[in-house]
């Protein structure tokens, strides 16, 4: 008599691989869309030039750039692309330049296949670098984005007379540390920890002669460097609350979206998805601390592995080296960087 065929004890197993295996696209496309956030620079990485190559190459930003020239009423690009350079790095220029180079690189992005809510899973921006954020992510549009930062680059210069503020870099120090002794030098004037930009850089910022012995502790506490920075004004401190103000009323005129996708706030470090929420945020970052070092920290705590800079220079990417080695910075300002970019962000 024919002996039975014996039955397979794996079908049961192998049923289950056949469902996972129909599971695991999905599955990796959320881990990948968890795994990737934009960050958008601030002041300080501005370049004359900065843009051109993006306007020269695509249509979709050189548009941008018209755009941003009609609503604030001027040649600003022209002022990027040939100078002068002083003419360029003043904040009420800086400010609406640096966003304009990177929304430009959002749009050509967009262009050949980007989804914001798709294929990213949040934005930041350090200082300035956060109204682009939110530009990108459809909380502002871009005209109301370019009149605003002009709006709060004039107030911000306007806040303080020259010379009564000062910013200054501490280098080697712990954040508990450069607090304290921010305390202790406002005996002579407001003074605050401005920006941790993680890596052991902290900026300090206030009344000139507290910033000036704030230095002089931290040296004397152990820093590695305290220099004094080449700046117009105190930005992020207390004496900034003329421009906060200013800002609260152009915030409040203009129309807001809840953003695509979320933004991890400068001064919270945290997400928030809600745009009257936002812009209560942003008048508090006027005079309030520019927390990057935990923003990075938080990303990496939360699966994002890589952060894409989008605009001009590397400074985000830097920093981002220096504060968690498990999170990778790319920086993304020209079309080859946008053609780079693209095969990862859509694979």
């Amino acid at each position: 008599m024919e002996r039975k065929k014996p039955v397979p004890v794996i079908r049961f197993g192998q049923s289950l691989h056949i469902q996972t295996a129909r599971l695991s696209p999905c599955v990796a496309e959320e881990k990948h869309l968890m795994a990737i956030a934009f960050t958008f620079p601030g002041q300080g990485s501005q370049a004359l030039g900065m843009g051109k190559d993006l306007a020269d190459a695509f249509p979709e930003a050189a548009a941008v750039f018209a755009e941003v020239d009609e609503a604030l009423g001027e040649k600003l690009s022209d002022i990027m692309w040939n100078g002068p350079e002083e003419t360029l790095t003043l904040t009420a220029n800086a400010q609406p330049a640096l966003m304009a180079v990177s929304i430009a690189a959002i749009r050509v992005l967009e262009a050949k296949g980007l989804d914001l809510r798709s294929n990213v899973a949040y934005v930041a921006g350090h200082s300035l670098g956060e109204y682009s954020a939110l530009c990108a992510a459809g909380t502002f549009a871009l005209a109301d984005t370019a009149r605003l930062l002009r709006i709060r680059g004039n107030a911000m210069q306007a806040a303080v007379p020259v010379g009564k503020g000062a910013m200054a870099a501490i280098i080697g120090l712990e954040h508990g540390d450069v607090d304290a002794i921010c305390v202790d030098a406002s005996a002579l004037g407001s003074c605050q920890i401005a920006n941790d930009n993680g890596g052991g850089q902290l900026v300090i910022s206030g009344e000139k002669a507290a910033v000036e012995k704030a230095a002089m502790l931290a040296t004397e506490k152990g820093a590695k460097r305290a220099i004094l920075l080449p700046v117009s004004a105190p930005f992020h401190s207390a004496l900034m609350t003329p421009a906060a103000d200013a800002m609260r009323e152009a915030l409040a005129t203009v129309a807001k979206n809840d953003p695509v996708v979320p933004l991890i706030a400068n001064v919270r470090a945290a997400p928030v998805t809600d745009a009257s929420q936002i812009a209560s945020l942003l008048v508090e970052q006027v005079t309030g601390q520019v927390r990057w070092r935990e923003t990075v920290e938080w990303f990496a705590a939360n699966g994002v592995t890589t952060l894409y800079e989008i605009g001009s220079g590397k400074v985000l990417t830097g920093l981002a080296r220096r504060i968690d080695k498990t999170v990778t910075g790319i920086a993304v300002n020209s079309p080859a960087d946008i053609d780079a970019a693209l095969q990862t962000l859509l694979a």
